[in-house]
């Protein structure tokens, strides 16, 4: 999204197609052993439609970060692997088996909510803008218990924060154009709102956007 938004503002391209799509399903430790992670994941696509228009809406400011030192925390370490689908559902796989993702869950929970804080103020200071402001909150559906914390600190309603990981799972890339989509169907943004968009994923990565509608 930051990487279009950069382009239609550059003037290079008026319209960009933004794709986010994963497949896990395929690639997860099916077995007891592997349940605390794979039971969160799930497949989906989402895409948006970037244009580039004269008027008051659009995208406000996005901020990208990164770390790298806590790469492993979350990861699958060797991807792309020949191990697929059925061969993965054998037992006797050791803990550990570095083609099998990898979830340090206490230590990412914590960075989770710190980061997410810290990028969502980030976007609203750029702004002049406060929390209050947000008409609708669209977190990036990794844990629902991060959402609702997320959602306590900065002090918004049920109304200002949109959810839907009870139903799809964590899609990763796909999660945010999935619950914009569903939050769109449902009316839950109408023109000039504040749509405010916050990630935290592998990498570590995390990131915001700012919107109005």
């Amino acid at each position: 999204l930051s990487v279009a938004d950069q382009y239609i503002k550059s003037g290079m391209y008026k319209n960009i197609l933004v794709v986010g799509s994963e497949v896990h399903s395929g690639a997860l430790d099916k077995t007891p052993r592997g349940r605390a992670v794979s039971v969160i994941f799930g497949d989906g696509a989402g895409a948006v439609v970037l244009s580039a228009q004269d008027t008051d809406s659009g995208i406000l400011s996005t901020h990208l970060h990164s770390e790298g030192k806590h790469a492993e925390e979350l990861a699958v370490i060797k991807p792309a692997t020949t191990f697929w689908i059925d061969k993965i559902r054998n037992d006797k796989l050791e803990d550990g088996t570095s083609y099998l993702p990898y979830m340090n869950g206490n230590f990412v929970f914590k960075n989770a909510v710190v980061r997410f804080e810290e990028v969502i103020f980030e976007a609203l200071n750029q702004s002049g803008l406060k929390p209050s402001d947000i008409s609708l909150l669209i977190p990036h559906q990794a844990n629902l218990r991060i959402s609702q914390f997320i959602q306590k600190r900065l002090g918004l309603s049920e109304s200002q924060v949109f959810n839907n990981i009870m139903k799809y799972g964590n899609t990763t890339a796909a999660s945010i154009p999935i619950a914009l989509k569903e939050a769109l169907d449902n009316g839950r943004l109408k023109p000039g709102d504040l749509l405010c968009l916050a990630a935290f994923g592998s990498g570590f990565t995390w990131a915001s956007a700012l919107i109005r509608w």
